[in-house]
């Protein structure tokens, strides 16, 4: 089989990585037990995860040529991750993040500026790239290159994937050329005031497919076609977090750019989905108020996932062909969640990549989707 290709747009970082006992209190000042640093930002540790899976990255950001940029480039490089520079004459310091990780909890906090306005230009070979990757994931970090390549990716039938860890003034413009959102639990729609009710702004007022909800420990909630469930995480001991989501994305993001994937529905399996729900709602379109969202935890055992038929609104977009159904995206979330468990039982950025299990996650996945692909 051959290696799953991906494109990624958006932010890159060079994180300075601190553990420490216990955060510093107010005008205190604390020593580390240990320092790294590492590339960061929300698409560069998604295309770290994607070739640590053995795909191949794309990763086209603005860095540019001081030192500390350089730094970031090479340890991308080394990772096998693709770069494209759109800001390769920039002599200014990139994004720094301040990053410290809690010994006992793995809990992290993070001082960056991130991308602090800037809007690279958009290099010519942007809209091949996005044309030809099956998966395209943005931040919406960089409005002109999130633009240009999603309309790429859309006009080519491509599956495109937002992170969206935070409202950004570039998403009213992106949200409509998205297939799947796959959002934290803390992301909220202007205007509303809970995951119930930003679930129903991206379908209602952007037409979203498929929303993806995160929220640490806890299970994963899906949204497709009509459909709701649920996928568990699951339980390790966190000894790092910084990332998580990044990994998560990374992971589920090479998981959709093989198509036909089946969900697990062995409940022992620790990614496995529980119940696949029609959500509570009127016969013109969901109803995606809060009495939907527990709806996963009824109908159906465990043991099995399905998914049933419901009353849901009618596609409103024609251009579907790369959209994963809703056992492909499932499966997707079941995978994303067990590398994304992987990353935070390992300390440090990167120790993670180095673990066999990851190998061993990697391998059974492709056989699943070979073993789909034959039958």
């Amino acid at each position: 089989m051959s290696r799953r290709a991906g494109l990624f747009v958006g932010l890159s970082t060079l994180d300075i990585v601190y553990r420490v006992a216990a955060p510093p209190a107010r005008d205190e000042k604390v020593q580390a037990t240990s320092q790294e640093l590492a590339a960061g930002g929300p698409v560069a540790n998604a295309a770290v995860t994607f070739a640590a899976l053995s795909g191949q990255p794309t990763l086209v950001t603005a860095l540019g040529r001081h030192p500390l940029a350089r730094h970031a480039a090479s340890e991308l490089a080394r990772r096998a991750v693709t770069v494209l520079d759109a800001t390769p004459d920039r002599d200014e310091p990139p994004a720094l993040s301040s990053v410290y990780v809690v010994e006992a909890t793995g809990e992290r906090s993070v001082v960056s500026v991130n991308a602090a306005g800037a809007d690279p230009p958009v290099p010519a070979e942007l809209a091949g790239l996005a044309a030809a990757a099956p998966v395209l994931l943005l931040d919406g970090q960089y409005a002109r290159l999130a633009r240009a390549a999603a309309t790429a990716a859309r006009a080519a039938g491509r599956l495109v994937v937002l992170d969206a860890g935070s409202w950004k003034p570039a998403l009213p413009d992106l949200l409509p050329l998205v297939d799947v959102a796959a959002c934290s639990a803390a992301f909220r729609v202007p205007d509303t005031g809970s995951v119930p009710e930003t679930v129903a702004a991206l379908r209602d007022r952007y037409s979203l497919p498929a929303v993806v909800v995160t929220a640490g420990p806890e299970p994963v909630r899906w949204w497709h076609a009509g459909r709701t469930g649920e996928v568990p995480v699951p339980a390790v001991p966190a000894r790092d977090t910084l990332g998580a989501g990044d990994v998560f994305h990374g992971a589920l993001a090479w998981s959709l750019a093989q198509p036909g994937r089946r969900p697990s529905g062995d409940a022992g399996d620790a990614g496995s989905t529980g119940v696949g729900a029609p959500e509570a709602g009127r016969a013109a379109r969901p109803d995606w108020g809060a009495g939907s969202v527990g709806a996963t935890a009824v109908d159906a055992p465990a043991t099995k996932a399905r998914h049933a038929r419901s009353a849901a609104a009618p596609e409103t977009r024609s251009d579907t062909a790369g959209r994963p159904d809703t056992d492909r995206l499932v499966a997707a979330v079941q995978f994303g969640v067990r590398v994304a468990a992987l990353r935070c039982a390992t300390a440090g950025p990167r120790g993670w990549l180095d673990d066999p299990r990851l190998a061993e996650l990697t391998a059974a996945e492709l056989t699943a989707a070979e073993l789909t692909a034959a039958s």
